[in-house]
C-alpha cells in the first residue's frame, strides 16, 4: 500500500523495489491523492500495480483505508512512496504479522542520506501522548534484535489483513499524522504485540517538515489520540501534568510561529468533542487486554532525536519518570 500525494522522485525506485521483493508474492495498491498523475500512469502498466483514484486529496489515514479496501492480500503493507523496501523486507514484516501473539510488524526504517543510521527502530510514544520516531539518527548496527515497541512507524509496517479489519483501519479524520501511534495503542489494547523487525530494513528519504499545517495536525491527532485511547485512570493521573504540558507548548508555539495552529487544535476537539467521545467509548469497549505492557513501554522522556534541540534539562526527565512511576504504584496500572 503506497499512497501518492504530489510528484514523488521516489516513486518509481519504490513501487519496483515493492515489487522486486524476495521470499513473498505482493501486489502494490497505489493510491494517486492528486499531483502525480503522470508517474503513476506510468507505474500502472506493471503487473500488479493497481492504482486507486479518490479524486481529492483524502490524506495518508483514509487513503490507506481505500486502497486496503481493494487489495486482495492476506497481509497489509505501508510503504511510504520515498522509502525503498530492500528485496527481505517485505517478507520479514509479512512473517512476523502473522505470528498468533503479534498485532503489527515495525520495519528497521534507515536514513536515506546515512543507511547505517536509525530513522525508526519502532515510535516512542511518551505517557503524556506525545510521540516520536524511536532512536533516531543512533547506529543500526545497535538495533539487530526483535523487540516490543510502543507504536509502529507507519512508512514501513505490516499487519494481517484480519486485524485491520478488526480494529477498523486507520482513523480517517486523522488525514495525517498520528494514525500509525493510535492504531498500534488499539492494537495493545487487543492484547497483541507491536513488534520492531530488525531484518525488515527500510531505507527512507526522511525530513521533517515544518510547514504550519503540520503543526495542526499533529497537535489535533495528539490531543484526539490522548482522549480516545488512554483509559480512565491513566487520564486522570497525568492531568496535572498535562496542563503544564500544555502550557509550556503554547508559549512554544507562540515562540515559533505556530500558535495560530495551536489554537485552532483546540478549537478542532472542542467542535468534535461529541464524535470524540463516541469514538473513546467505541475504543474502550473493545479492550480485551489490560494496559500494563504497553504503560511498559511508554517513555518517560521528552527528547526525541527527530528534533534537535528539544531536550528538556535532565532535572525535568527525572521528575518525569519519578512522577510516571508514582502515578502507577497509586493508580495500578
Amino acid at each position: 500500500m503506497i499512497v501518492v500525494y504530489g510528484e514523488e522522485p521516489w516513486l518509481e525506485r519504490s513501487v519496483h523495489a515493492v515489487l522486486d521483493s524476495e521470499g513473498v508474492s505482493v501486489e502494490v495498491v497505489l493510491v494517486e491523492n492528486g499531483g502525480s498523475e503522470s508517474t503513476i500512469a506510468e507505474l500502472e502498466r506493471l503487473d500488479r500495480v493497481r492504482v486507486v483514484r479518490p479524486q481529492r486529496n483524502t490524506g495518508f489515514a483514509e487513503g490507506c483505508n481505500l486502497g486496503v479496501a481493494v487489495a486482495t492480500a492476506a497481509v497489509i503493507a505501508l510503504i511510504n512512496p520515498d522509502a525503498i523496501a530492500e528485496p527481505r523486507a517485505l517478507a520479514a514484516l509479512g512473517e512476523m504479522a502473522r505470528r498468533p501473539d503479534v498485532g503489527i510488524a515495525s520495519g528497521s526504517l534507515r536514513l536515506a542520506s546515512a543507511p547505517d543510521r536509525m530513522n525508526s527502530a519502532g515510535n516512542d510514544i511518551n505517557f503524556l501522548g506525545l510521540s516520536w520516531a524511536g532512536h533516531f539518527d543512533e547506529p543500526a548496527a545497535s538495533f539487530d534484535e526483535v523487540v516490543d515497541v510502543a507504536s509502529a512507524s507507519g512508512a514501513a509496517m505490516a499487519c494481517t489483513r484480519e486485524l485491520w479489519d478488526a480494529l477498523g483501519g486507520l482513523e480517517d479524520s486523522f488525514f495525517a499524522y498520528f494514525e500509525d501511534t493510535e492504531f498500534s495503542i488499539r492494537c495493545w489494547q487487543r492484547g497483541l504485540r507491536v513488534v520492531f523487525v530488525p531484518d525488515a530494513v527500510v531505507v527512507h528519504r526522511y525530513e521533517f517538515s515544518r510547514n504550519l499545517e503540520k503543526y495542526f495536525l499533529l497537535e489535533r491527532n495528539r490531543l484526539v489520540t490522548t482522549l480516545t485511547c488512554f483509559d480512565t485512570r491513566h487520564l486522570l493521573g497525568i492531568a496535572p501534568l498535562l496542563v503544564v504540558m500544555e502550557l509550556a507548548l503554547l508559549a512554544l508555539a507562540a515562540k515559533e510561529g505556530w500558535l495560530p495552529q495551536k489554537l485552532r487544535a483546540y478549537r478542532a476537539v472542542l467542535q468534535d468533542r461529541h464524535r470524540i467521545r463516541r469514538r473513546r467509548a467505541t475504543v474502550m469497549a473493545a479492550r480485551t487486554a489490560a494496559p500494563n505492557r504497553f504503560d511498559d513501554l511508554l517513555a518517560t522522556h521528552l527528547s526525541p532525536g527527530n528534533l534537535p534541540g528539544s531536550r528538556p534539562p535532565a532535572i525535568i526527565e527525572r521528575a518525569l519518570a519519578l512522577y510516571w512511576r508514582t502515578v502507577r504504584r497509586i493508580a495500578g496500572i
